[in-house]
């Protein structure tokens, strides 16, 4: 079947919304169909009138949390209440729908929540299967996010059905459906539940051992639920082999893949064009995975011989938890244009994914992208590879001018937001990733710096060390991945004390696709480069905020060259390009707090959701401004591989 070759937006844009505990509702675009939902599932049993501490029972506590939760939501994503033990003092049948899913009512949650009194049984199982159905069904070909978040102080105490067999059956129905929990004051035996059920869900479990950890966990699963992926494609389905594979043109594309399943498409391709084939995968956020697993890409022509032209690994790097997993594969025509992969055909992309048996077995999203760029003009002599950082070397300090603007990250690449040269502040969620995008020109050079600050941490009664990590990585235009060299730091652990990351690339310079290494090879066209900063899943265990508060740096350094020609002057006119300072998509707002390396308060203030546009037309004067010494050519070939 071949793809459609216009897109379509599988899933509305949802702000992604990092509040403090007291801030008001933010401003968040409304979801549109097919943007997912949530179900919260209370347990309403007889042991939540026990005393919580702080003077107040569970359930008070409960409500206040849930009170919470529902002031941080966007605007109008689809929520709704389920509870259980709330009506009669015994039962395994006791389970309502205090609140349907629908557009977020802020008012009525809260007031639905507080008319809920404990007095019942503990029939978890059957509520988990009550509350899948409550969720709505995603349109055909839409990517969402369904989660049932569910709260209990304890097991289980009907068994029919088991829990954990439950959730596993409930997850396995839905590639986008996610069972989270969050255990209210438990230990042992109801402790295992719970963590089962949110393992066999595909979910997340949260310990809260308190009153503040109970606001603390509901608020973070709740708001990384809400702010998932957004994808963008028409929907396709890739064959198990080359043969009968489906076609694909420029544009996105959606489908999935399971554990050890490999996926193929076809592409017809002229002789002298690059093909880029950009291939993301998003498992559910902090779900087991091990640090090879992730995705294989080759791409391949065709025939009864056929030869690999490129292939890559793309892999978590680490067993904490997963994220979004992306890698990119090119078919790139050599420049003596006598090679078997420089004639003109059918070619197929192949995705392989890899997952360790002890790996969560969740089938995964993909999106796939692919974009043709034609040769350049007949005549024109390509400017001389670059493969030396030169003055953006780890030597280097940023450097950048002005105060720090808040700034909310998008949730991929699709509605990553545009930020310019200087300082921005943001905050990240356990098991969360921000996506950003910044416009490098020809000859120019990208380098940032991601400052992770001094963060309050919760007591632990017991002596293990929690520690997570933080990590960020570059893409280039195409998608794929910018190596760091021997240069840069982009993923270290972490546990709540400073630590700083750092990427960059070499100047921007066509012929830079015929060059070897990591670092360089995909530095080869001007445009919007991404940058994703990642937080561990484990820091949900030690963190005291619900989010950690981080501080990006970002300079593009070099004069912009009219073109990827040899001598190209400078340019003079920039139109999509964003000033320093400038950025897409969120009110921008100084703060005196951008000068320090961390956080002078316990809790970053998240910025505003919402869609500000801002369209600028650059005087060659402010393309140009530069500090001296930047040359306009940068470092030229010659440089490590």
């Amino acid at each position: 079947m071949k793809a459609r070759l216009g897109r379509r937006t599988a899933a509305v844009l949802l702000a992604g919304v990092v509040c403090p505990l007291a801030a008001g509702p933010p401003a968040a675009a409304e979801p549109g169909p097919g943007a997912g939902g949530l179900v919260l599932l209370l347990d309403s049993s007889g042991s939540m009138a026990d005393e919580a501490g702080g003077g107040r029972t569970r359930i008070e506590a409960a409500r206040d949390a849930v009170g919470t939760v529902v002031d941080s939501l966007p605007d109008g994503y689809p929520t709704g209440l389920r509870v259980y033990g709330a009506d009669r003092t015994s039962g395994c049948t006791d389970t309502r729908l205090a609140r349907p899913v629908e557009p977020l009512d802020r008012e009525a949650m809260k007031k639905a929540v507080a008319g809920v009194e404990p007095k019942g049984d503990t029939p978890i199982g059957l509520s988990l299967r009550k509350a899948v159905a409550d969720l709505p069904e995603p349109e055909p070909g839409a990517v969402g996010r369904r989660t049932v978040l569910l709260i209990s102080d304890g097991e289980d105490n009907c068994g029919s059905p088991p829990p954990c067999e439950a959730a596993e059956e409930l997850a396995d129905s839905g590639l986008d459906l996610r069972i989270d929990a969050i255990g209210f004051q438990v230990k042992g035996k109801a402790r295992e539940e719970l963590s089962c059920i949110a393992e066999a869900g595909h979910g997340a479990y949260y310990d809260a051992p308190d009153a503040e950890a109970l606001a603390r966990q509901l608020q973070r699963a709740a708001e990384l639920s809400a702010g998932g992926y957004q994808f963008e494609g028409d929907a396709i389905e890739g064959a198990a082999s080359a043969k009968g594979a489906p076609a694909v043109a420029p544009g996105q594309y959606l489908d999935s893949i399971g554990p050890g399943e490999t996926r193929w498409y076809a592409a017809e391709l002229d002789a002298t064009s690059t093909a880029d084939f950009g291939v993301t995968a998003v498992p559910q956020p902090g779900v087991p995975v091990g640090y090879s697993d992730g995705l294989e890409l080759r791409v391949h022509t065709s025939g009864e011989f056929p030869m690999v032209c490129d292939n890559t690994r793309a892999t978590f790097r680490q067993d904490e938890g997963a994220l979004p997993v992306s890698g990119a594969v090119s078919r790139v025509p050599t420049d003596k244009a006598n090679a078997t992969c420089d004639r003109a055909g059918t070619y197929h992309l192949e995705v392989k994914r890899v997952s360790a048996k002890s790996s969560d077995q969740a089938r995964w999203p993909l999106e796939l992208r692919m974009a043709v760029e034609e040769p350049l003009a007949a005549g024109t002599v390509p400017a001389q590879s670059a493969t030396e950082f030169g003055e953006i070397s780890k030597d280097q300090v940023v450097r950048v001018d002005g105060p720090a603007k808040d700034v909310t990250g998008g949730t991929g690449f699709n509605d990553a937001v545009r930020i310019g040269e200087g300082a921005w502040k943001d905050g990240l969620l356990p098991a969360q990733t921000r996506w950003y995008k910044v416009k490098v020109g020809w000859g120019q050079q990208l380098r940032y710096t991601v400052d992770f600050g001094n963060e309050p941490t919760v007591d632990h009664e017991d002596l293990v060390i929690r520690r997570s990590f933080v990590s960020t990585s570059l893409y280039a235009p195409s998608r794929a991945p910018v190596g760091t060299g021997t240069e840069f730091s982009d993923y270290k652990g972490y546990f709540g004390k400073p630590s700083v990351l750092d990427h960059g690339t070499v100047p921007v310079t066509w012929t830079n696709r015929w060059e070897p290494a990591a670092h360089v090879k995909p530095v080869r066209a001007a445009g919007d480069y991404y940058l994703a900063v990642s937080l561990g899943p484990n820091t949900a265990t030690f963190a005291e905020n619900p989010a950690v508060g981080v501080v990006l740096r970002v300079e593009v350094a070099g004069t912009e060259l009219a073109g990827p020609q040899k001598d190209a002057p400078a340019a003079t006119e920039t139109a999509e390009k964003a000033p320093a300072g400038g950025a897409e998509k969120t009110p921008v707002k100084d703060t005196a707090a951008a000068e320090e390396a961390g956080w002078l308060s316990p809790w970053v203030l998240a910025a505003a959701g919402g869609a500000v546009a801002l369209l600028v037309v650059a005087a060659a004067a402010l393309v140009v401004r530069r500090r001296a010494g930047r040359g306009a050519g940068g470092p030229t070939r010659g440089g490590t591989a």
